[in-house]
């Protein structure tokens, strides 16, 4: 029987290096509670934040002192948390971290609201009587943008208690998905019997057995009917909460306020579902040639993930995936590339699916830690791709941190989602190039061609779908299971017209986490297109190219994310990079299609 086996089963080089945090529990537990008892020390400025420079400049190293040691404490707790989400200690570590870092955010909650008592002019002047506060020119423009946002002291001071609560929604909905609900087993056309998991299901949707795939999908997403009421709460009053948020800081939508916390203009998101729809033929093609390579009348839901190929592609271990990333990623430098080959060797990744362990992707770490990145790796070119990506981001930080004091060494996901592109976008370029097996070739072009469609397509959809729910709540309408499967399904019928739908895809909506992160997917697509366009410009000018992208990197939250996407040469207020990311998707689409001899 294949099964997922326990984290126990696993060894120790593929688990990622947590004891770089803290050595033990127990040695996390006396930085919990000397952190705790340091709070109290935030405090003792409230009402002094605008006394004097030198005051200013003590507490904002204060806070940093203290801010530093919360996210490290966090950071354990998350970390060990999603190894195993069925372990309760671990996920009293992290509910003890949520509050704590709750805690902390309400203790420094009147720092901005009294900081916006001064204008530029006074700004100015502090900086000139202590020019220590230099460094924080770019904290004090965000904070006096924020102004008209920013509510009092004690208002801003409850908000951020409320932070650990705002975000059961989401909570409820991991433990419920990854630690409560357990899939099917079913038997493969090799007699073997398979359990279905989310972390699994996408590799199985691309079994060469279109029966088996049909059965895997319906056991799927059966499973998730038998929640749908319990997804559809959580989900509703996440959205709710966004919502509530968002007027208590005088906007008018919740899409406005998630997009000006970064300073993103909403026409960003606007052009973007515009643009992506007015080019849907191209994702119709590339269902139409799925048809036509399946040789089927009617091209299903469980369909959609299948290679053109018609078959699964070849086995790419976590050796070999490392090795072709870290050639992949030559044209960024030197450095870059060792850093990047050394933080593959120091266990910053934590390889394969577990029992309990949170499913998907992600890169986490802090200021003063390594980067930690998740997987679930499955020996396929999938996992290869989310390997480079995931290493994109941790990346980003290393260079970041390196370059940026600790208020300006994390950076906005719109800018992040670029930095693991770019590696997903090299790596397709050196394997297309240097590959000699020509089925690894055909597969990498059509895994590439599967990541357009799923990032800067499915992420579109995802996105309007988002702002569709916001919508309906802001104006007082219920978001009930019914009315969100209607919505999603009338979704996937448009941008997948040559598919033919179902009920069950209808359901979708509940297996994403995301939708739980507040405008969050809208970044994937933004993301995909930038990438490209950097990688062009790379691939093009060489060096030059290469140094404006790490200095990119390297501003971490120094500068807006407009302003350092174009330190990197790309307008993103433009919809050039999406157009010219949607033309690159029909180049490749044109190139498969003569390889494998489609029409």
């Amino acid at each position: 029987m294949s099964s997922v086996p326990e984290r126990s089963e696993i060894e120790r080089e593929y688990k990622w290096d947590v004891e770089d945090i803290y050595a033990s529990d127990d040695a996390w537990e006396e930085a919990f509670e000397a952190v705790r008892e340091r709070l109290d020390e935030l405090s003792a400025y409230e009402g002094r934040v605008t006394e004097s420079p030198e005051t200013l400049l003590e507490l904002l190293e204060l806070q940093e002192d203290i801010m530093r040691e919360v996210s490290k404490v966090a950071s354990y707790a998350s970390l060990r948390s999603a190894e195993d989400t069925r372990n309760q200690e671990y996920q009293a570590l992290s509910t003890k971290a949520q509050s704590l870092a709750s805690q902390a955010s309400s203790a420094a909650s009147f720092i901005e609201p009294e900081l916006q008592e001064l204008d530029e002019s006074d700004v100015e002047e502090f900086v000139e009587e202590e020019p220590a506060l230099a460094e924080y020119e770019h904290f004090f423009d965000d904070a006096l943008r924020m102004k008209p946002h920013t509510r009092s002291a004690e208002v801003e001071e409850l908000l951020a208690e409320l932070g650990e609560v705002a975000g059961a929604s989401s909570d409820i909905y991991n433990m419920l998905s990854n630690a409560d609900m357990t899939f099917p087993t079913v038997e493969n056309p090799e007699g073997e019997a398979v359990e279905i998991s989310q972390g699994n299901f996408t590799k199985l949707q691309k079994h060469p057995n279109r029966e088996f795939r049909r059965e895997v999908y319906e056991q799927f997403y059966d499973e998730w009917e038998d929640v749908r009421n319990s997804v559809g709460t959580a989900l509703k009053n996440s959205v709710k909460k966004d919502v509530k948020y968002a007027r208590a800081r005088n906007y008018d939508t919740a899409r406005e306020a998630a997009l000006d916390g970064p300073n993103v203009p909403v026409e960003v998101y606007d052009n973007l579902l515009e643009t992506v729809r007015d080019n849907l033929d191209y994702l119709h093609r590339h269902a139409e040639l799925k048809q036509e390579a399946l040789d089927v009348d009617d091209l299903r839901m469980w369909d959609l993930y299948m290679s053109l190929t018609g078959e699964e592609g070849p086995e790419i271990t976590y050796e070999e995936a490392k090795e072709y990333i870290i050639e992949a990623v030559a044209p960024l430098g030197e450095e870059y590339q060792e850093r990047l080959a050394e933080g593959l060797e120091s266990r910053w990744v934590d390889v394969y699916e577990n029992r309990g362990k949170r499913s998907g992707a992600f890169s986490s770490g802090t200021y003063d830690t390594q980067p930690f990145i998740m997987m679930n790796y499955q020996d396929d070119i999938a996992s290869m791709f989310t390997l480079a990506h995931e290493l994109g981001h941790s990346m980003h930080s290393e260079l970041a941190k390196e370059a940026q004091p600790w208020q300006y060494a994390d950076y906005e996901i719109f800018v992040a989602e670029v930095a693991s592109t770019v590696n997903e976008t090299l790596l397709t370029h050196y394997l297309l190039e240097n590959a000699e097996d020509d089925e690894l070739r055909t597969h990498v072009l059509d895994e590439y061609l599967e990541r357009f469609r799923s990032t800067l397509y499915r992420q579109t959809m995802f996105a309007d779908f988002e702002l569709q729910m916001h919508e309906i709540s802001e104006e007082g309408g219920a978001l009930t299971p019914d009315r969100l499967d209607e919505m999603y399904g009338d979704l996937k019928a448009e941008f997948y017209e040559p598919a033919e739908t179902d009920d069950r895809i209808g359901r979708e909506w509940m297996r994403i986490p995301h939708f739980y992160y507040n405008y969050y997917v809208y970044q994937y697509s933004t993301g995909i297109s930038a990438a490209v366009a950097i990688v062009e410009r790379i691939l093009e000018e060489g060096e030059d190219a290469a140094a404006d992208y790490r200095e990119a990197l390297a501003l971490g939250g120094s500068k807006y994310p407009i302003e350092v996407l174009e330190t990197a040469g790309v307008d993103m207020a433009s919809p050039e990079p999406i157009e010219s990311a949607v033309s690159v998707y029909g180049e490749y689409l044109d190139e498969i299609a003569e390889l494998l001899d489609l029409e």
